[in-house]
């Protein structure tokens, strides 16, 4: 028997393409270049990357269809997703490859390590070896939600997932915390990646294919047996490990500490993208069959991540978990929208959008408040003052916690707002009411920050905010305009993902 020759779409597949030559591009200036040449050049090389992927995403608007002999997909959801997960990593790349010392510490202060470590810094020369790492995460990013068969959403799981794990464990100056958070990250991620394997196997061995529209073919042509059951149950494990749903959340609030913060920013707002951007695509268009056992489930975890996640945030201190329990909470959230619906679709996308902005302007904002030493102050106990001694940083603080909190006439009230409407007109009012409900448990340990920014009486121990780089200060700026605009005139975005349609079959 003669196998029909793959044809490959470069001009569907250009955007991942580009990302992942930039990536290996990185490999060899790395192993190529020497040492004081490579961080202009490991950074040019991905500001061009990513600036020349998302034109190749706008330039195939409209465009639907399948590539690889089906095994990506490009269509209005995807293209959106891409293009914010690229918007995104452009956001997270400046405070991630940052590395002047007048960027880390307030004037006047030190910063600790050898004199060898200190000019190193200053020549910007420190840890390049994050920018291929970093390529080739967005690539798997930008697979994940375009991939149409199994196979092709585990492989691109792993590629997205490894780099993560070594840029968790790159934190300077908080070496024990970094590396224990990545450990806990890896070993966990990979018990979910076998998870998910597993998962992928059984339902092969049900439908006989691993493409999602063969699966829904053969849900509709056999119905639901115990086998196909089992392997979606242990596929959504792995998903949800990936989005940080309750109970598989253990890892969001550790890794978000330990982990760099400019890393976490970049997971925090990329890595829901594209992973709920896979969920949907394997819920919407491989197992619409089975929404009758898949929908109650993701509701009743919904509540449950929002429950707990709401009453865990009341108890941190540390603004790093804090936004990792916060994150959470926002899971849930997002899993009403998973409903099978359109309106659940757009909604969804809005509020990936809108909370990804929100997430990247609050962590840059935490990369600019020091202590004396010049390490970051993250214990929101500490920050007394902070109203007084930087009113800038704090209040784009507050903004990006009042949008989190949900506050009107920010993103994420209007996010709030789409996504409740979605799940009532769905059948989940109830979830709808738990979903407030928690929102204002958590909004306390928001406001519990702001008031002692602004209002608390400093201490002789009192952080300041470190002068920050141009790029730094434009994502911050960038971030708090977004918060602001798409809470006060959403319209635009929301017809923008209400237009990009329903996912190809």
């Amino acid at each position: 028997m003669t196998l029909p020759a793959p044809n490959v779409e470069f001009a569907a597949l250009s955007p991942m393409l580009i990302v992942f030559g930039a990536g290996v591009l990185g490999v060899l200036l790395e192993a190529l270049l020497p040492r004081h040449l490579r961080y202009r050049a490991q950074l040019g090389v991905n500001c061009i990357a990513l600036g020349a992927a998302f034109v190749a995403v706008v330039r195939q608007a409209g465009h639907r269809g399948h590539a690889v002999m089906g095994s990506v997909t490009i269509d209005g959801p995807t293209l959106i997703l891409q293009g914010a997960i690229l918007l995104a990593g452009a956001v997270a790349i400046a405070p991630l490859g940052e590395r002047r010392l007048a960027a880390f510490a307030p004037q006047g202060s030190t910063v600790p390590g050898s004199a060898e470590e200190r000019d190193a810094m200053r020549a910007g020369v420190l840890q390049t070896e994050v920018f291929p790492l970093f390529m080739f995460a967005v690539g798997g990013m930008l697979l994940f939600p375009a991939a149409s068969d199994l196979l092709t959403i585990f492989i691109a799981l792993e590629v997205l997932s490894l780099p993560l794990y070594l840029l968790c464990g790159l934190a300077r100056h908080r070496r024990l915390l970094s590396q224990e958070a990545a450990l806990k990250y890896f070993l966990l991620g990979a018990f979910s990646s076998a998870m998910f394997l597993y998962g992928i196997v059984l339902i092969y061995g049900y439908a006989g294919t691993l493409t999602l529209s063969g699966i829904a073919t053969s849900i509709d042509d056999r119905g639901q047996t115990s086998l196909v059951l089992t392997g979606v149950a242990l596929l959504t494990v792995g998903l949800l490990f990936k989005v940080g749903a309750v109970p598989f959340h253990s890892w969001i609030p550790d890794v978000y500490q330990g982990a760099p913060t400019p890393v976490t920013a970049f997971m925090a707002a990329a890595t829901k993208l594209a992973a709920f951007g896979a969920m949907l695509r394997i819920f919407y268009v491989g197992l619409p069959g089975l929404a009758a056992d898949w929908r109650p489930v993701l509701w009743g975890i919904a509540a449950l991540t929002m429950v707990v996640a709401a009453v865990l945030t009341i108890v941190q201190t540390d603004i790093k978990r804090l936004l990792g329990y916060s994150a959470v909470a926002n899971v849930g959230f997002l899993l009403l929208g998973v409903s099978g619906t359109e309106a659940g679709l757009s909604s969804t996308l809005f509020y990936l959008i809108a909370y990804g902005l929100t997430t990247l302007g609050a962590f840059a904002t935490v990369t600019m408040i020091r202590a004396a030493n010049g390490e970051e102050e993250t214990d929101t106990s500490r920050w007394a003052g902070l109203g007084r001694r930087s009113p800038a940083v704090a209040c784009a603080m507050a903004l990006f916690l009042l949008a989190i909190a949900g506050i009107p006439l920010t993103s994420g009230f209007v996010s709030k707002f789409a996504i409740f409407a979605a799940a009532a007109a769905d059948g989940a009012a109830i979830l709808v009411v738990v979903g407030a409900l928690t929102s204002v448990v958590a909004a306390y340990a928001y406001a519990r920050v702001i008031v002692t920014m602004f209002f608390a009486v400093p201490d002789t121990y009192a952080p300041a905010a470190a002068r920050p780089a141009l790029a730094t200060a434009a994502v911050v700026t960038v971030a708090a305009a977004g918060t602001v605009l798409l809470g006060v005139l959403p319209q635009p975005l929301l017809d923008l993902t209400i237009h990009a349609g329903d996912f190809v079959h």
